[in-house]
């Protein structure tokens, strides 16, 4: 990549940055174009090129995604609260706009979110932010840890990856019934399979949270296990990001060969530190990427 190229997508990447961190904030053309030191004349067209939708369409599926975090995880937070927050003057423009989205109400959505057309309405968000702006990883960027084994509470997910969002509400519901808590119990996705296998039902992952206390046999689906201990190769991804293809494809790809390494038996794995998503924003989340290794 040259230099002026990466100076142009650090440009770009900074204006995404900025959006996550005030996406409660007004967010308008010509802010966003300072953050970049774009000219405010071409920078909407710029960003559309770089990222294939609009400046405001971009800004309004960000909100529209933390609006459906909250709904679907802060019972506390009052429906008229997050149609403020994601920017709407009156909490039924919010739900005309949210069901246009989602095809659900935002009540409804909060007693039993649908996430298969939830994860179609988001998809270009998902494009612009790991498809378009990819992002380089070199050696320098991996780290060989020796890891001790952490006990864990397991919920196995299995079948199409449309209804992985059901999963990860029983999920989160036990670990609140559990009393644990995003800051002190450490959360784990192992991959069991292609993000995208050809047959859809073969999406295979398991989601863990981090835990010694027992897990009864009335918690089902939930179960007891452990995250093995042993050297790992540790990629840390910038930001948080619902698609860790591309740094698992450079560890396998490019790193593995070069290392002279050999992958354990035991599937690749992320850890999601200092907090979860949705309880913070997406830039407070820090992602490491597990290799396990012999």
């Amino acid at each position: 990549m040259t230099a002026a190229l990466q100076n142009y997508k650090a440009r770009m990447q900074r204006v995404l940055d900025h959006i996550d961190h005030h996406l409660d904030d007004g967010l308008d053309l010509e802010t966003v174009s300072r953050v970049a030191a774009f000219s405010k004349f071409h920078f909407h067209r710029q960003f559309a090129a770089t990222f294939g939708l609009s400046v405001y369409r971009y800004i309004q599926l960000a909100r529209m995604k933390q609006a459906s975090n909250q709904l679907a995880s802060a019972d506390t937070q009052s429906v008229t609260d997050i149609a403020m927050d994601a920017g709407y003057d009156a909490p039924d423009a919010f739900a005309r706009a949210f069901r246009q989205r989602f095809g659900q109400s935002p009540s409804s959505f909060r007693k039993s979110p649908d996430w298969e057309p939830w994860l179609v309405a988001l998809g270009p968000l998902d494009n612009a932010r790991n498809k378009l702006m990819q992002i380089i990883f070199d050696h320098t960027d991996v780290a060989i840890r020796d890891v001790p084994p952490t006990p864990v509470a397991i919920i196995e997910h299995r079948g199409d990856r449309a209804t992985l969002g059901d999963t990860i509400q029983r999920f989160r519901a036990w670990g609140r019934a559990a009393g644990l808590s995003a800051e002190t119990n450490p959360t784990f996705m192992v991959f069991r399979s292609e993000r995208e296998p050809a047959i859809a039902a073969d999406y295979s992952m398991d989601l863990c949270v981090g835990t010694d206390q027992p897990v009864a046999a009335s918690d089902a689906p939930m179960k007891a296990g452990v995250i093995p201990g042993g050297r790992c190769a540790v990629l840390r991804y910038p930001g948080n990001s619902n698609n860790l293809e591309p740094a698992a494809l450079y560890l396998y790809r490019d790193w593995l060969p070069a290392s002279g390494e050999e992958a354990r038996d035991f599937p690749i794995y992320c850890q999601r530190r200092l907090a979860s998503i949705p309880e913070v924003p997406a830039h407070e989340v820090v992602v490491e990427l597990f290799l396990p290794l012999k």
